[in-house]
């Protein structure tokens, strides 16, 4: 029986299901999404071999607020937390692997909100509350981009759905093709650039 794979960007996934559901998805949350997956037309007859989940491990440390010069521990925030305790239950889904890259911490920039308001009401003084850290992943990428390529080279699997929304997954979608694989884009309802999908056998 021929088998697949499924690849999820981890930060993506969250951010959709958190923008979709109105609150932090729960391991639940992404079981489901699994599932929606894994009844995709394409893949009836095929077995799925393992889910991938990429993500990083929550930002630790302590900032000191420029503004307000209150001290933020980053390790006991509430966001923190909650990536921690979904990254522990995930672990424990059957046929399932996480893969783990890296947290930085690079100061502070606006929040959301505060560039909302600034663009809405025009320029005033900044507040304490208009900063949020500025945690970026590093290492995802490349490590969803190495397991198309070890999947596609050794032969593991015959197909690969990767959910993304970053064209920079462009080069493995075509190496992966390239080596026979199919591939098959969900980018869950998120506007892509047309040459992710030229680069798809399928989006769904």
């Amino acid at each position: 029986m021929p088998s697949y794979a499924i690849l999820m960007d981890g930060a993506f996934v969250r951010t959709k299901l958190q923008r979709t559901l109105n609150r932090f998805p729960a391991v639940s949350d992404i079981a489901d999404e699994i599932n929606r997956l894994k009844a995709i037309d394409a893949l009836a007859g095929h077995s799925l071999l393992r889910t991938y989940f990429y993500d990083a491990p929550p930002a630790g440390g302590s900032l000191t607020n420029p503004i307000s010069g209150e001290n933020l521990n980053l390790n006991d925030s509430d966001q923190a937390n909650a990536n921690r305790a979904l990254q522990q239950a995930l672990d424990l889904l059957p046929d399932f692997a996480l893969r783990s890259g890296e947290t930085d911490v690079n100061g502070w920039t606006l929040g959301r909100a505060a560039l909302k308001d600034l663009k809405q009401n025009g320029a005033r003084a900044l507040k304490a509350s208009d900063l949020v850290p500025k945690i970026e992943q590093k290492g995802v990428d490349l490590r969803i981009g190495l397991d198309i390529a070890r999947l596609s080279i050794q032969r593991m699997v015959q197909a690969i759905v990767v959910v993304t929304g970053d064209s920079d997954m462009v080069p493995a979608f075509k190496f992966a093709r390239r080596e026979g694989m199919r591939v098959i884009l969900s980018p869950m309802g998120h506007g892509i650039k047309r040459e992710l999908k030229v680069h798809a056998d399928l989006v769904v």
